[in-house]
Parts: structure tokens; sequence; C-alpha cells
């Protein structure tokens, strides 16, 4: 491996067929810190934000060519919303909201610990006349990846496991935020593997434990996969130097993984002048005289991007909704 960096920005998906897993490894470098210095948020609110955006792009990556992907959380904790956007194929952007009072007297918090406890939407939009999709998750004072886990569990009912990391890396050329994480999943081929645990009847007495056949009971080969990815260091999913199929082969070299052909990601705002003028015109005639500033003027910053724009509100009167 050349001493060069790797390349950043990216979604490498994998299966390791010997062991019927299939999944994704993310690596974010400038588009995460992108995203992140354009709201200058303290530090602990940009490691919880860039976990949220590699959990994105690994879900999200799945659309392929079309369709979006949002994140979103909605909780009572210091940091109180986060919200991702994944445009496919490549697009990513995202924002938060905290309480700046409360984050400073938490002093040093995990995310799970500053997100606190409300609920996790993840909203999958296809596109054209494909229906919308919605799942929910409680967070019960838990991170992304515990909430990954659950709605798979839930939802889909596919053993996954979900891994991320979050640092500054610092070097010679500057600091940068920088993101990575990995997803496995079980998909097994034959019947056999495929095999699930009989319901359990339902009529035990309190606190006897049901018969064996009655257990659920983890598979043999999802147990070595999720052996194997447990050796993984954040260090390792965020390691510049590191390739991302380096790392498949430090885990999956004895049972051997092929990986496909990479998916670029992206920051970038769907944010623009035309379209902040029709969000506007939405509003009532009052409301909009009612956001004119000292200056004449009506000015709006988009969440997602921090670009400021300054309307003439003779404009928004032209403008089509």
């Amino acid at each position: 491996m050349s001493v060069a960096a790797s390349p950043d920005d990216l979604v490498l998906p994998f299966t390791v067929e010997a062991l019927d897993v299939r999944g994704r490894v993310v690596r974010l470098g400038s588009a995460l810190d992108t995203i992140i210095t354009k709201h200058a948020y303290p530090p602990q609110v940009c490691r919880a934000l860039g976990e949220a955006v590699a959990l994105t792009a690994l879900l999200g990556s799945a659309l392929k060519l079309e369709g979006r992907f949002q994140l979103q959380t909605k909780t009572g904790g210091v940091i109180s919303m986060v919200v991702v956007d994944y445009e496919a194929p490549d697009r990513l952007r995202a924002y938060a909201r905290f309480d700046g009072a409360r984050l400073e007297a938490a002093g040093q918090l995990s995310t799970a610990q500053l997100i606190g406890e409300g609920h996790l939407a993840l909203t999958i939009d296809r596109g054209g006349d494909m229906s919308r999709y919605q799942g929910v998750v409680v967070l019960n004072g838990e991170g992304f990846e515990a909430a990954a886990h659950h709605y798979f569990q839930q939802s889909e009912q596919i053993p996954t496991l979900v891994r991320l990391a979050v640092a500054e890396h610092v070097s010679v050329q500057g600091s940068q935020w920088r993101a990575g994480g990995i997803m496995a999943q079980f998909m097994p081929h034959s019947l056999e593997h495929r095999a699930k645990a009989d319901l359990h009847p339902g009529d035990a007495p309190q606190g006897v434990a049901p018969p064996e056949a009655f257990q659920e009971q983890e598979d043999d080969l999802w147990t070595e996969a999720c052996a194997l990815i447990a050796t993984v260091e954040d260090h390792e999913l965020i390691d510049p130097l590191l390739a991302p199929e380096q790392l498949l082969y430090r885990l999956f070299h004895q049972r051997g993984a092929m990986v496909f052909e990479t998916m670029g990601l992206r920051q970038s705002c769907r944010c623009s002048r035309p379209s902040i003028l029709a969000m506007l015109s939405r509003f009532s005639p009052q409301d909009c005289v009612d956001m004119i500033d000292t200056n004449g003027r009506i000015g709006v910053t988009c969440e997602f991007c921090s670009t400021h724009y300054d309307v003439d509100p003779e404009d928004v009167t032209q403008a089509e909704p």
C-alpha cells in the first residue's frame, strides 16, 4: 500500500459468500468536514452529526440510482434534532439543533447521552409513483449504532451489525473531521441457515424458560461474522492511510471477501434562490410583511448549509409557489 492517502467520501459494497454476509463500508473526509465547518458546531455535536451522516450514507446508498433517504431524530436531549438527507446517487447534507447552555453545563457526554430519549425516523422516498416508507425507532438513551440494530430487528428482521466512528484528524495539512462505518447483514442462501426458531407456545408458567426448540439461536456463520467485525477499532474506520479494501482483507481474508464498484459521496445542498422564493410565496401576505427587517428585506438562512439569502419582498410577490 502506498503511503499516499486512500480515497475518501465513498461507499464500498462487499459480500462474504462463505459467511452469507453482505455489507458496505463508508469513508467520509472532505464531504463531512464541509458539512460540519459550515456550522461551527462544538466538537461533541460534530461527533454526533458525523455518526448520523455515516449511518445515513450506509443506509441511503442502497437506493443506488435515484430516490431520497432521510434520517431525523427528535428528542428531549441536549441535541434535540439531527437531520441528514441523502439524495441518490451521491448527495449529502445535514444539520443539528442543540441547546448551547445545556451542552456547556453537561460536560463530556457520549452521543447517546447527548441525544437522550425520543424517536428516530428513517424515511425512504424512491421517487416517481413509488410509495413513501418511514420507519420509526424509539430512542431510550441509545446511540445511532443501537438505533440501527433496533430498526432492522423490528422492521426488516434482518440480522444486522453496524459500527461507526468519528474523529477530528490532525495532520501537517491541518485538521479535518472524518467518519467511517461498516454495516454487515446476514443474508443466508441455504434453507438450513434460513431456518428460524419456532414461535414460543405462550403457555409456559412465568419464570420458566421455554424449551430449547423455542429459543432464538444465532447462526454460527453470523456469530463468526460479528466476532470478526467486533475486532475493528475506531481508528481503522477513519484512517486515511487504510483503504476500505484493506480493512475488509484484514477482517475476512480467511473467508474471502468480494468487493464491488465504489459509490462516491459529496456534500451538496438543494437550496437556491428560486426555491427560497417559492417557499416564501406560500406564506400569507401578512406573514411576509412580518418577516421584513429594518432594511426592508427578508433574510433567510438555510439550516443545512448556512447560506444566507437576502430577498427583496417584491420578488416574493412575483414568484410562483
